[in-house]
């Protein structure tokens, strides 16, 4: 089985969020993590790989230094990484980058691609599916359970997050699945993983390595979001108020939490 999983480095809000005159992000200025949704995919794939013996490649796009990701997921048990990095690539949005790493996904082999329900810097939730659909294969979103991979009939079988319940969900491979946080508690980077990632090589990958994209696709000109204003200072409303005595506030909690689904 050969699996992708798709990552995505972001910026570590607790070093501050800084911008370029453009709005877009200046990521370069910022420290930086592993999407966390992200993660929980990478953690999904590797299950798989223990379980079935899978290949699993990740794939980043990103400035030079979204290196360090792809060293963290070999570090963790990914076979091999790859980075898709290129300045004409800069300023995407969500439909730019969905078109590129689809144009580099084509270059590989592969029974599943999983990526991350949605990035915590731009929380859309919609580069997993649009890759699906550049690709022209079926999206399960908002996985959090995978229940079954039949390799021999070529299918998967997801518990799919809806509101206060989930669908079981079947599909034929190769399929993309997005990933919850909430859908493994991803493991550790091991010493020996450590030495191992670092020993080896990251493939990386240019415009010239992108199949079947278009240049008007790519990058800030290929993007049509485009950003009016940002800041990183968020109003916050000041919610309701209640006054009541002890008994009635507990009542009120309860039926609060009960609208929404979550007791």
């Amino acid at each position: 089985m050969k699996i992708v999983v798709c990552i995505k480095q972001v910026p570590d809000t607790k070093g501050g969020v800084k911008f370029n005159p453009d709005g877009t992000l200046n990521r370069g200025a910022m420290l930086a993590i592993m999407n966390p949704d992200d993660k929980a995919g990478l953690e999904a794939a590797l299950r798989l790989k223990d379980q079935y013996g899978a290949h699993v490649t990740v794939v980043t796009m990103g400035l030079p230094k979204a290196e360090e990701v792809l060293r963290e997921a070999m570090a963790m048990g990914a076979d091999e990484g790859i980075l898709v990095t290129d300045r004409v690539l800069g300023g995407a949005d969500t439909w730019a980058t969905s078109q590129t790493i689809a144009g580099a996904l084509r270059n590989l082999e592969y029974d599943l691609i999983i990526t991350g329900r949605q990035a915590i810097d731009g929380d859309t939730a919609q580069v997993g599916p649009q890759i699906s659909e550049h690709l022209h294969i079926p999206v399960i979103s908002y996985a959090q359970k995978i229940v079954e991979v039949n390799e021999a009939e070529k299918y998967i079988v997801v518990e799919r997050q809806y509101d206060d319940r989930y669908h079981v969900v079947k599909a034929q491979l190769p399929c993309l699945v997005t990933a919850l946080a909430e859908l493994n508690e991803p493991r550790y980077m091991t010493p020996g993983g450590i030495f191992d990632a670092y020993a080896k090589d990251i493939t990386v990958w240019h415009r010239a390595d992108l199949k079947d994209v278009l240049d008007s696709n790519l990058g800030l000109a290929g993007s049509p979001t485009k950003i009016a204003k940002a800041s990183d200072k968020v109003r916050k409303g000041a919610g309701q108020k209640f006054e009541l005595d002890p008994a009635a506030a507990a009542d009120k909690i309860v039926e609060t939490l009960a609208q929404k689904h979550i007791i």
